[in-house]
């Protein structure tokens, strides 16, 4: 369990709180590109770690991200004009740039130099491969993108998706570094007739054993069980500060996923997924849940169909005869569990196991960072460091007497072909 001011640091992701300035370090995944289709198109709402703000689209397509509010009397930016290089306040004309800078201010006199003292609070944009990145931190120069291979592969069949779940990012985070819950919350996918010495028949195990360690870019784990005699399955997965997660789900060296578990604020997440490869593609078809189209307000972008009004569709009859929960699809089985327990889940009354060293070690991580960076001004990993988010995870059978560290090296560096790697025969049914 953690101390009250501990899971305090840990989910408050505000301006000038520990953890949100940690993550103001870092380059955020904040929007699609396909939500800015077009130049001069309509501005975005979009909220970041408890900021509002507007986002739009340029004339010659760069995009702008800025404050919602007017600096001049506070009226909402997403309701101004989007033209000719910058967003224009429809209340008394005043317009500003991507940079925040007000270069019209039609309402003050023509010899006014009024305008040349207002600046907006704006935020540097990056878009890569259909990823618009934010960077809200302090630097001038911004530290460069992360290389994270899902969103470096242009050549490749690429899926995102996003959802926004009602809770805390560390909450919805931790269950995916939870390998141990997939035999039961996820217990329909484990086919139980898979082919003997597929990675799907060694799940049949429900109660992994584990190690768990640090790296460059944060924490990893491998879960092991019996595999065939003198051998044993692997799920290795990575946290990747400050907000990343790369989950077992397929082969080590083979699939190329990764999620970003992105603060909206204190209580909601936007869950951004990217897999790329044929299968991985066609997997993730699969599971991904149906979302509403965007509402109006910070709070209507990719909110789930099956949602906490409506039980997420539990059906009762299913859950006795084929489901274990009786609610359909992986990832909202997983929303299911985080959304009920609160917005906020309060860490000082739970009891953990072995089956959870991976959150500890991670809480851990993610705690004596931002300690670190509100005490002593250190940088936290990977901020200047972009190859170090260039890793992959999945399954992999060793010899038992192996160093699973060391023997899975050459399978979790990113940017590596594996052609004698054949997903079907290792994975069997379990996609």
């Amino acid at each position: 369990m953690l101390t009250h001011d501990d899971n305090e640091i840990l989910c408050r992701v505000g301006p000038g709180t520990p953890m949100g300035n940690l993550m103001r370090e870092y380059w955020i995944p904040g929007m699609l590109s396909e939500e800015l289709p077009e130049p001069d198109g309509a501005p975005l709402r979009v909220r970041l770690l408890g900021e509002n703000l507007i986002a739009y689209r340029t004339t010659s397509g760069q995009v702008g991200v800025m404050q919602e509010s007017c600096p001049h009397r506070g009226a909402s930016l997403f309701f101004g004009r989007n033209e000719e290089e910058g967003l224009r306040c429809v209340y008394h004309g005043w317009k500003f740039d991507v940079t925040g800078a007000c270069v019209d201010m039609p309402n003050e006199p023509a010899e006014s130099n009024f305008k040349h003292k207002i600046k907006a609070a704006a935020y540097p944009v990056r878009e890569r491969n259909g990823i618009l990145w934010v960077y809200m931190g302090v630097r001038a120069t911004p530290p460069a993108l992360p290389e994270m291979e899902a969103n470096m592969a242009p050549d490749m069949p690429v899926r995102m998706s996003v959802m926004q779940r009602e809770c805390n990012y560390m909450q919805a985070l931790e269950g995916d570094i939870d390998t141990s819950h997939v035999g039961f919350l996820h217990g329909e996918i484990v086919k139980r007739d898979a082919a003997e010495g597929t990675f799907n028949s060694f799940m049949r195990d429900k109660a992994p054993r584990y190690e768990v360690t640090d790296t460059d870019s944060g924490t990893m784990y491998g879960a092991y069980r019996p595999a065939s005699d003198g051998q044993t399955y692997w799920r290795v997965a990575n946290f990747l500060m400050p907000f990343y997660t790369m989950t077992p789900t397929g082969v080590l060296g083979v699939d190329i996923r990764m999620k970003a578990w992105v603060p909206v604020d204190d209580d909601h997440t936007l869950l951004l997924s990217v897999s790329c490869g044929e299968r991985a593609v066609a997997a993730a078809g699969n599971v991904t849940p149906a979302v509403h189209p965007h509402k109006p307000g910070f709070y209507g972008r990719f909110n789930c169909v099956q949602d906490k009004a409506n039980d997420y569709q539990i059906d009762r009859q299913l859950q006795k005869t084929q489901s274990y929960t009786g609610v359909t699809g992986i990832v909202m089985q997983d929303q299911m569990i985080t959304e009920s327990m609160g917005t906020v889940y309060i860490r000082d009354r739970e009891h953990l196991g072995t089956s959870d060293m991976m959150i500890i070690r991670t809480r851990r991580r993610l705690i004596q960072a931002a300690k670190a960076l509100r005490d002593h001004g250190v940088t936290p990993s990977g901020v200047d460091e972009p190859g170090v988010y260039a890793v992959r995870t999945g399954g992999v059978v060793l010899p038992s007497d192996a160093n699973w560290i060391e023997a899975s090296a050459h399978l979790r560096t990113g940017f590596v072909e594996h052609p004698e790697l054949n997903r079907a025969a290792m994975m069997g049914s379990f996609v």
